[in-house]
């Protein structure tokens, strides 16, 4: 398993332990989606784009929006992988832009063809071994939550579905779209969810996911940046379990990784080792 690194075995033992000896009703998983659930990396190597850049790129709703989103992204990008503007400033930013982002969607007659189209494109691929993930954790009955800052979130349900893996224990807390009788967009459900804001804090806001997780206090986080780390942020947690997918320059960036993660999965591996050594209840 050269692309499974266990920064420190002794304490990943003890808090599997934990978790394990507790039973699946404590226990519910954390976790992204692009690039978590789904592979980074085409097999050729390309890297799949995100939902909202096939739906900025590939003129599904037109020129006009293409051009103009793309100049949102061109601006506020900057500031978003900028180091030296402070966290709070940024967060503020991106609110910002996908506050403006949104309102161009609108603007522009975003459908729920168009993100029909995207999800029909074949730019998701679920990893290796997510399936039978997902069907275990349905099986088992353990609550899995999705946070994702898509920009297009109903994407995920639509896809999971076409899949046949969305099932009763899936919540999603994303940007959800409403639609009026012809599926045109009218507004999205709820505030804007970004990269800056996306955390447990939030299922505070939808009662029913939060009834469902509230006593589940060991958790299961997984994410393929440090940033996913502040899933978790809000969320009274007793034990917790981080694993991350590290897809790109591996060198440059596992010490950080290792330092923040119990399990560090390099090179857009699969789920299989997840499934064989984490869930054995």
């Amino acid at each position: 398993m050269e692309n499974i690194i266990i920064s420190n075995p002794e304490h990943l033992k003890e808090i599997k332990n934990k978790i394990l000896k507790q039973g699946k009703e404590k226990f519910h998983v954390l976790a992204d989606f692009d690039k978590t659930l789904t592979y980074a990396h085409k097999k050729d190597g390309k890297e799949y784009p995100s939902l909202i850049s096939v739906l900025r790129n590939e003129n599904y709703i037109s020129e006009d929006y293409s051009k103009k989103a793309k100049e949102l992204a061109e601006k506020y990008r900057r500031i978003e992988y900028d180091p030296k503007v402070p966290h709070k400033k940024k967060k503020k930013y991106m609110n910002e832009w996908w506050t403006l982002h949104n309102k161009l969607l609108i603007k522009s007659g975003l459908n729920k063809k168009n993100i029909e189209l995207v999800v029909d494109s074949g730019i998701i691929k679920l990893r290796d071994g997510a399936g039978e993930f997902l069907d275990y954790l349905d099986e088992k009955k353990i609550p899995l939550l999705i946070l994702s800052s898509s920009g297009i979130g109903n994407a995920i349900q639509i896809f999971l579905e076409k899949q046949g893996k969305f099932y009763n224990n899936i919540q999603i807390i994303t940007n959800i779209w409403k639609f009026d009788q012809k599926g045109k967009v009218i507004g999205l459900e709820g505030s804007v969810i970004h990269a800056m804001n996306k955390d447990e804090t939030m299922v505070h806001d939808f009662p029913e996911i939060y009834k469902r997780i509230k006593d589940r206090k060991n958790v299961l986080l997984m994410g393929d940046s440090i940033g996913d780390l502040g899933m978790i942020e809000g969320f009274d947690y007793d034990n917790l379990l981080k694993v991350g997918f590290l897809n790109d320059n591996v060198k440059e960036n596992i010490k950080n990784y290792k330092k923040n993660f119990d399990v560090v999965i390099t090179s857009d591996s699969d789920m299989k080792y997840i499934i064989n050594n984490i869930l054995q209840f």
